[in-house]
């Protein structure tokens, strides 16, 4: 028996502080799905050792963006740590009027954007399993100066209270449970019965 196509594409939004391991379970995540679309948000920052432009992110300079949110081209943008970050919104609607799920990794501030335009997304949002080793993973990355570290810390404290506004929590202990509890999430969304009446369509 032949599944039918969707129809419309899930949009998918995953947030979660900075050094959670969102993006080693994102590269998790689409290796064992590969249908699903991950978007490449803009940004203002400077690139990490080893991201690529058009990979990582679309990586911009600042008048680039401001010209992009004055021509009303993102879904969402916020600024985080002095750096701009935004979704394009052409794009999105490409993928899922084509029936392709899209995933989106934007911090709350966007998410909650995100929200009020598209109340039918499914939030996800990713913990580590203690607040003691979110601090050890993020100076095991070795990348920024204890100050910044620290204002990592005070972030993560303040996005840990926008939990309650996600449908759905993991926990990133180990990636390959946390990114097969997202694939269970989407498959529980994907039965959902909105998602599912053209199977039954003209009974």
């Amino acid at each position: 028996m032949s599944v039918k196509k969707k129809t419309r594409g899930q949009l998918i939004v995953l947030s979660g502080p900075s050094g959670v391991g969102k993006s080693t379970v994102i590269s998790e995540l689409l290796s064992e799905r590969q249908d699903i679309y991950f978007s490449v948000s803009f940004t203002t920052r400077q690139p990490r050792v080893g991201e690529a432009d058009g990979v990582n992110y679309h990586f911009v300079d600042r008048a680039t963006f401001e010209r992009m949110i004055a021509n009303e081209e993102l879904l969402e943008y916020a600024e985080y740590v002095h750096n701009y970050y935004g979704t394009s919104l052409k794009v999105i609607r490409e993928k899922l009027d084509a029936g392709i799920d899209v995933l989106l990794d934007i911090e709350v501030q966007g998410a909650a954007k995100v929200r009020a335009k598209c109340p039918d997304a499914v939030f996800i949002f990713i913990v580590p399993p203690s607040f003691e080793e979110l601090s050890r993973r993020l100076h095991r990355r070795a990348t920024d100066q204890e100050e910044v570290i620290q204002g990592r810390l005070r972030k993560a404290k303040e996005e840990y209270q926008e939990i309650p506004n996600y449908d759905y929590l993991v926990v990133n202990d180990k990636v390959s449970d946390a990114a097969a509890e997202i694939i269970a999430i989407l498959t529980a969304e994907d039965c959902r019965t909105r998602n599912r009446m053209n199977f039954v369509e003209g009974v």
